[in-house]
């Protein structure tokens, strides 16, 4: 039987092109690694003796509009339940989607782990920049320039996705945030106050869409920009960020009809 050790996947991001003191934003599907001796703590610590700092999502896409659910819907009846009765966003109790990963949650709750407070596309992220990248997180921009993968861009970090495609590449919606063009819609999110009390808010923001980020990605591989390997069984891709972002600014409205 095949498995994985900390030494073994340290190995395999070395040889992906991950060198120390990386700024890293990590996608990934645990599942995709095999057996992993450690198991998801063996994965992490790997990550962070590598990487400088490791970024992760930890979106709470349960704490969005409920008109807006489709996977699946609710009922219209229950709408203003839900966003009423929700206990609200809070940095350091509410968990990161299941759909993020087991990965994801574990960094939250890693020993010096800080969060960023959207109540919607929070980020956590551990090591030497980490406040730099989480502590400007503006409402309205989630996935822009006020938001932690806009930080990244500014310190040209990498992405590393890890047995995952290209539609979770978070990234890419930094360069639809930059599109004077994209379409933009209402969202809102129940979020804690400070005395408690959990309130729903709403803002404008752009609409984004990661349909067709997995033809983005197949067309931004083919310019060579991209270390593809084995980490532990799974395929894993690592990029500079800066340069598929910049790649998504050109592509997108090229291919998008309204977006241009």
């Amino acid at each position: 039987m095949e498995y994985a050790t900390r030494d073994t996947l340290t190995a395999d991001l070395r040889r992906l092109g991950l060198g120390d003191g990386a700024v890293v934003v990590v996608h990934s599907a645990y599942r995709s690694l095999g057996f992993v001796v450690g198991g998801p703590q063996a994965v992490v610590e790997a990550l962070l003796g590598v990487a400088g700092t490791l970024v992760v999502p930890t979106h709470t896409s349960e704490n969005t509009d409920p008109a807006s659910w489709g996977n699946p819907p609710v009922p219209s009846s229950m709408w203003e339940a839900i966003r009423h009765e929700a206990p609200g966003f809070d940095v350091g109790r509410t968990p990161a989607s299941r759909w993020m990963g087991v990965l994801a949650e574990l960094v939250r709750n890693w020993p010096g782990a800080l969060r960023s407070d959207h109540p919607q596309v929070s980020f956590a992220a551990v090591g030497a920049r980490a406040a730099e990248i989480v502590g400007d997180h503006a409402r309205a921009d989630g996935l822009g320039e006020r938001s932690p993968i806009g930080a990244v861009y500014r310190l040209d970090g990498r992405i590393l996705l890890l047995g995952c495609g290209y539609e979770s590449n978070t990234s890419l919606h930094l360069a639809e945030s930059r599109i004077a063009a994209a379409p933009r819609h209402v969202t809102g999110s129940s979020i804690r106050g400070r005395d408690g009390r959990a309130r729903w808010e709403t803002w404008s923001e752009v609409a984004v869409d990661a349909s067709d980020f997995g033809l983005l990605g197949e067309a931004f591989e083919k310019t060579g920009a991209v270390s593809v390997g084995a980490v532990g069984s799974a395929t894993a891709r690592l990029m500079s960020q800066r340069e598929v972002v910049d790649f998504a600014g050109d592509w997108i409205p090229r291919h998008r009809a309204g977006w241009s």
